[in-house]
């Protein structure tokens, strides 16, 4: 038989298996109650002299859903009590215990996350700062985003977002995890309804995680593929995107249910309004079905076409290719040449009297190898520039040296 040490009722975790033992026995009357709330305190005990923490968390976590839906229960006493469970992850020497003890209370947590959804959040959180394990920090961080997401409270997790790049540091994880980790952020982002721009920001980081997968890997990410091409599309403020780049993004091209979205991706990125709308008149039900609003699509094609017509290499853009391009009224012309201006996709300036745009840069609507040469050949340019003014200015020097030392000569 076990020896049990005697431990103070004052001590905080035998206080927390007492309360929540009452609790769960009230109802059974005085006698059974106490009979019960003494064996578990007993219990209780031998875990604590013993060292059986993890044992001891399963026993405390018996009667969490009671707790949670107790009306006699304040929030703040929930917070002390979960506070009081938690704590034991800082008892554990192993990290595989501590793993396996934070599973067992985000297991209870997440488990109703509808009920107090802010208050488990917070618990979660706690349980988080008290762990020293880099793994299952990430784990009980997972849990807290999908927890957000289920109970609605993504605005408590979006300031985090923020830390990301220092965590994935901290947390040094597998590319697997990786995925995970910036496809749960992007559904807070999308649940939350904020930035377009971060929500496609976090699916792009996803989708670049599968680089040389086998085919039934890539086929893990064709959805979310094809959910990323269509924020895109939908987005008013995204203009320039590397999706035609990625693996995850090109195995759409000859694939039977998603072929015509990687087309319409292409279309955006590479060519015209007249192509989208060729495109629109063929496939309207299929653009209908993924909630794009056509007029939409050709506001932003306009900007999109404004912006290849402005990277030729020219310079200049008459006024009447804009309006044959955009398919505008000559009055229209400059209205959609500010938009551009205003979205920060070129810098320009109109000359009115030979009715002409004069390009001076232009964003890319992508950046791949033939932008990279092109680049390559201007900072060549430059260089050779530089160059030549610095010889200039050496050259000057010499002559202007020469004639201050001929002056000395002649003075004396």
């Amino acid at each position: 038989m076990t020896a049990i040490v005697p431990i103070s009722e004052e001590d905080p975790t035998l206080a927390v298996v007492r309360f929540t033992s009452e609790l769960a026995w009230a109802d059974a009357g005085p006698e059974v109650a106490e009979q019960q709330v003494s064996r578990l305190c007993v219990e209780a005990q031998e875990c604590m002299v013993m060292g059986r923490w993890l044992d001891l968390a399963s026993l405390m976590l018996t009667s969490a859903d009671l707790i949670f839906s107790n009306s006699k229960v304040s929030e703040k006493d929930l917070e002390c009590i979960f506070t009081v469970m938690c704590d034991l992850v800082s008892k554990l020497e192993s990290p595989d215990e501590a793993l396996e003890m934070a599973k067992l209370i985000c297991g209870k947590i997440i488990q109703q996350p509808t009920d107090k959804p802010a208050l488990r959040l917070k618990i979660l959180f706690n349980l988080y700062n008290l762990l020293e394990n880099t793994y299952s920090r990430f784990y009980v961080y997972m849990k807290a985003l999908n927890l957000a997401v289920s109970g609605k409270v993504t605005e408590h997790v979006i300031p985090s977002f923020k830390k990301i790049d220092s965590f994935l540091k901290e947390w040094n994880l597998e590319v697997k995890d990786q995925r995970d980790l910036f496809l749960g952020i992007s559904n807070v982002l999308r649940e939350s309804k904020s930035s377009g721009k971060d929500s496609f920001k976090f699916l792009t980081k996803y989708l670049a995680t599968f680089s040389g997968e086998d085919a039934y890997a890539m086929g893990e990410a064709k959805e979310e593929a094809v959910r990323t091409i269509i924020e895109f599309v939908k987005a008013p403020d995204i203009f320039q995107c590397d999706l035609l780049d990625m693996p995850a993004v090109g195995q759409l091209e000859k694939d039977a249910k998603h072929a015509l979205v990687y087309q319409l991706l292409n279309i955006f990125l590479t060519q015209r309004l007249d192509a989208y709308l060729e495109f629109q008149a063929a496939n309207s039900t299929l653009l209908k079905s993924y909630g794009l609003v056509h007029e939409d699509c050709i506001s932003k094609m306009r900007l999109m076409s404004l912006v290849d017509l402005a990277s030729d290499g020219s310079g200049r853009i008459p006024y009447t290719l804009i309006q044959d391009t955009l398919r505008i009224n000559d009055d229209e012309v400059e209205l959609w040449v500010v938009k551009a201006i205003t979205a920060k996709l070129i810098n320009c300036k109109m000359d009115q009297m030979n009715q002409v745009v004069l390009v001076s840069s232009c964003t890319e609507r992508v950046f791949g190898q033939h932008q990279w040469l092109t680049l390559r050949a201007k900072l060549a340019t430059w260089r050779g520039d530089i160059a030549n003014v610095i010889n200039t200015i050496q050259a000057n020097k010499m002559t202007e040296d020469g004639s201050q030392a001929m002056q000395g000569l002649m003075i004396r």
